[in-house]
């Protein structure tokens, strides 16, 4: 990796100074505090400020998973499928987009918007937070990306150069293979407590299960439907408030393509159920019934936000009402199965959450085991509604639960 110039604490100002897109946000001359705050897999995350008070985050794709090193290589490219994801996100819904001032295709480097004074969500659901709004309006994200990054909101000529724009196929094979395949099939990756081997196995082993996660891999290689996030989950997302009506900010777009809408409402399905399965661990039951509430509200927020928008559809000459209404029952139904599969890849695969990672482990058991039998329930049952995915889990994480 001789070749690659990383960001460091000591090059930053030099790189600030060479961008004239980043003139006036922050003084590269009067830098008083530079510190990397990345905590994540992939990428060199840091926070410059000076000394007027102005700030903003660089965040540089490593030409590999930082996680794993140098023997994982990885396409340092996902950088401007997240430039042009937060770009093109951000136009939609600003306000619960993280603003991108910069791209550096050279360096592979984005210019955000410091958001120190906000939280990662996952973390603090963690912390007992509540932050109300917050799911809705993640729903209310995907279904402006279900509706403006599509054919209903784009011109023709318009979405197929957003399309060319978003093939992404280095990232989109690590999902295929992280979240779909190697939950059922090992590659080498897979761990879990050894109380947990049982439950792995009897996973692998599920033919109905195995068949959901066949169809839940076709779709999402196949049905190009909206530019999503590609990798939408409660570590993706920033709130900020407490309790009151709380701020959100997406981020961390870089496994952006055009897939699925139903994929990222899944992934966001699924990191809720992982939430209430920890509060259950902890013996927060009141707790974990109000987190398994907001798999509606996501809900809710996705399809209130695409049908306001139906009415500005590009061609309403066969797309009536009943067409918007049949899409959104569709992007309903396999979101079960998408969440399915996240729920699985987080407790069997790599790239586990600290949801249930930090637990100690006879609470861990009880919580792991719980999340896989929700996963296999879904796919078998196919709840007919958010509120049942949330009885339906609230029955299984609560008889799951090991004791302290």
């Amino acid at each position: 990796m001789a070749d690659y110039e990383f960001l460091t604490v000591d090059n930053i100002g030099d790189h600030i100074r060479a961008r004239s897109a980043l003139a006036g946000l922050i003084n590269p001359d009067q830098l008083v505090d530079v510190a990397e705050i990345g905590d994540g897999n992939l990428n060199l995350v840091f926070i410059a400020k000076d000394a007027e008070g102005k700030s903003i985050c660089l965040k540089q794709a490593l030409p590999y998973v930082r996680m794993v090193g140098e023997g994982w290589p990885m396409t340092p490219d996902r950088a401007r499928h997240e430039a042009t994801s937060l770009k093109a996100h951000y136009e939609l819904v600003p306000d619960l987009v993280v603003e991108l001032y910069d791209f550096d295709p050279q360096r592979h480097i984005l210019a955000l918007a410091d958001l120190s004074d906000h939280a990662v969500w996952r973390g603090a659901l963690n912390n007992g937070e509540t932050h109300l709004g917050a799911a809705r309006a993640v729903g209310r994200y995907i279904g402006a990306l279900a509706f403006g990054t599509s054919v209903f909101g784009l011109e023709r000529l318009d979405l197929g150069a957003s399309q060319r724009e978003a093939v992404n196929p280095e990232l989109c094979e690590i999902t295929e293979d992280l979240v779909f395949t190697e939950p059922l099939v090992d590659a080498g990756r897979n761990s879990v407590l050894p109380a947990n081997e049982p439950d792995a196995k009897a996973l692998a082993e599920d033919r109905v299960f195995q068949k959901a996660m066949a169809e839940a891999k076709w779709l999402f290689m196949t049905a190009g439907e909206a530019l999503l996030h590609g990798d939408l989950h409660t570590g993706s997302v920033m709130v900020k408030a407490d309790g009151e009506t709380s701020q959100v900010r997406v981020f961390d777009s870089e496994f952006a393509f055009y897939g699925p809408v139903a994929f990222d409402l899944g992934a966001i399905w699924a990191n809720l159920v992982i939430a209430a399965a920890r509060a259950f661990a902890l013996g927060e039951d009141e707790r974990a019934g109000w987190l398994l509430g907001e798999i509606s509200e996501v809900w809710n927020g996705l399809s209130a936000e695409f049908m306001k928008l139906w009415p500005n559809r590009v061609d309403p000459r066969l797309w009536d009402d009943e067409f918007a209404a049949k899409r959104l029952d569709q992007w309903q139904r396999q979101g079960w199965l998408f969440a399915a599969a996240k729920m699985s890849r987080r407790i069997v695969g790599a790239a586990k959450t600290t949801d249930i990672q930090t637990l100690p482990e006879p609470l861990r058991e009880g919580a792991a085991r719980g999340v896989l039998l929700v996963a296999r329930a879904l796919v078998s049952t196919e709840p007919s509604s958010p509120k049942t995915l949330s009885e339906l889990a609230k029955e299984i994480l609560h008889s799951a639960r090991t004791n302290k």
